[in-house]
């Protein structure tokens, strides 16, 4: 639970035009959809990603790293890895578990007998969208535990395109639907107050000295 008061004092050391830039982004957040990347072989695809999440409003991404484990490049992730949450996991199945217990329906972006196309996308049901290896796609372990299999509609020569690529549209689709629905698909409020809590942190010079002398005098 967040200490409202010193949520308060905090934003008193942000910048007026800064603060009100948190509440506009975290108003616009949602953990209804996620998405996890598989084994991503080239970093500025992850990095890509990431900063597409961010774009989005989407604000956690899985990173399934069974065989490659890397960092992600701060430069193409244009800074989105300080307002999203990254979270690891050393296997698909644990990443899977994680996510259905959490609710989430696994959607596997790939080409399939009985996937979906993205423009008919149910939106009705939490889903973490899975994104495979550049050129392997998505493990067996990931397609047998789907819940529903999603592709691009194309109609050119070229059958798949970049990951990132991929991400960016499947992402921006989506959100836009959910945005114009009912579905009650914002960040609570506790939520908003503990994220909010973490951007000042990574935000201000001092922090926990500040933190410090908050709680001293009071």
């Amino acid at each position: 639970m967040v200490d409202i008061k010193l949520l308060n004092y905090l934003e008193t050391y942000l910048t007026e035009n800064r603060l009100k830039r948190f509440n506009q982004v975290l108003s616009q957040r949602t953990k209804y959809f996620t998405v996890a990347t598989e084994d991503v072989y080239q970093l500025h695809n992850t990095s890509a990603v990431m900063r597409s999440c961010d774009v989005f409003g989407i604000q956690e991404l899985s990173i399934i790293e069974e065989q490659n484990v890397k960092s992600i490049d701060r430069e193409i992730a244009m800074g989105a890895q300080k307002w999203v949450d990254l979270n690891r996991f050393h296997s698909a199945k644990e990443c899977i578990v994680s996510m259905k217990q959490q609710g989430y329906q696994i959607v596997a972006t790939t080409p399939h007998t009985n996937d979906c196309n993205l423009q008919e996308f149910d939106i009705s049901k939490k889903a973490c969208f899975f994104f495979g290896r550049e050129t392997e796609g998505l493990s067996q372990e990931v397609l047998d535990a789907a819940d529903s299999f999603l592709k691009i509609p194309m109609v050119g020569f070229t059958e798949s395109l970049n990951i990132s690529v991929s991400a960016a549209i499947i992402l921006q689709d989506v959100t836009s639907k959910l945005r114009s629905s009912n579905i009650d698909w914002k960040l609570t409020q506790e939520e908003i107050n503990e994220k909010k809590l973490d951007w000042i942190k990574k935000t201000i010079h001092s922090y926990d000295k500040i933190v410090e002398r908050f709680y001293s005098s009071n």
